[in-house]
């Protein structure tokens, strides 16, 4: 299996460009890879959010809406599955989730578990986090997915012996990266899983430097440049 780490910019409460930037990376890759893999909150931007719930569920998208079944019609017309971070509307809950879609289907809906994602302080009980964990199957493989926070304050909710798959959102700046949060992200990793996949989208409000890679027993084995929009393609 061939999987595409696509770390592309992204804007906050622009679903329209970022919805492009799938499509870009779609056809750039077509061929290529059998899933492509886009970083947290990716269709509506991390910080798309101001927490005020009447104003953030107009931007948060329900698995039924329109801008989902799109993305679940290029599966077929791109013969490529797709891991799409996004913020979720469930009823009149709002949830920090990743979508898996191949085929034209729906594989997996994965709802972040730990509360990093929101201003917790300012949000009401509209501001919610899924409680579940789980493998799913795609293309033969057994895949655990955990957003950003989760693999540091859960680890061992997510250990498996097979692909984990790391959608965050972090921007520190690139000298922080080299000089030691990478070192440490490689490691946080390894308390869950031999293998990660780790996306992070490049955005400029505020600046988020991107990347990708793959960590190997706690090591950096694959990666891309940061700003730098790019595929890393990782077979497993």
């Amino acid at each position: 299996m061939r999987i595409g780490l696509v770390s592309y910019r992204c804007e906050n409460r622009n679903v329209e460009f970022n919805m492009k930037q799938i499509e870009l990376a779609m056809q750039r890759t077509k061929g290529k890879a059998d899933l492509l893999c886009f970083g947290e909150a990716f269709l509506q931007g991390f910080d798309a959010l101001c927490w005020d719930y009447e104003t953030d569920k107009a931007i948060a998208l329900e698995l039924s809406s329109e801008t989902i079944s799109q993305l679940r019609r290029w599966t077929i017309q791109y013969g490529t599955s797709l891991l799409v971070g996004y913020i979720e509307k469930d009823c009149e809950r709002l949830y920090s989730s990743c979508a898996v879609l191949s085929n034209g289907e729906l594989v997996h809906n994965y709802r972040r578990i730990s509360k990093g994602w929101k201003e917790y302080t300012r949000t009401d009980e509209h501001y919610c986090e899924g409680n579940e964990t789980g493998a799913f199957h795609l293309h033969g493989k057994e895949i655990t997915i955990a957003l950003c926070g989760d693999l540091w304050d859960y680890p061992d909710r997510f250990r498996t012996d097979q692909l984990l798959i790391w959608p965050v959102y972090v921007n520190f700046t690139t000298e922080e990266w080299e000089q030691g949060m990478l070192d440490e992200y490689a490691a946080q990793a390894a308390l869950a899983a031999n293998d990660v996949l780790m996306i992070n989208p490049i955005d400029h409000e505020p600046l988020n430097h991107g990347g990708s890679f793959h960590f190997h027993n706690g090591k950096t084995v694959a990666r891309i440049p940061f700003d730098r929009e790019d595929v890393l393609i990782v077979d497993v």
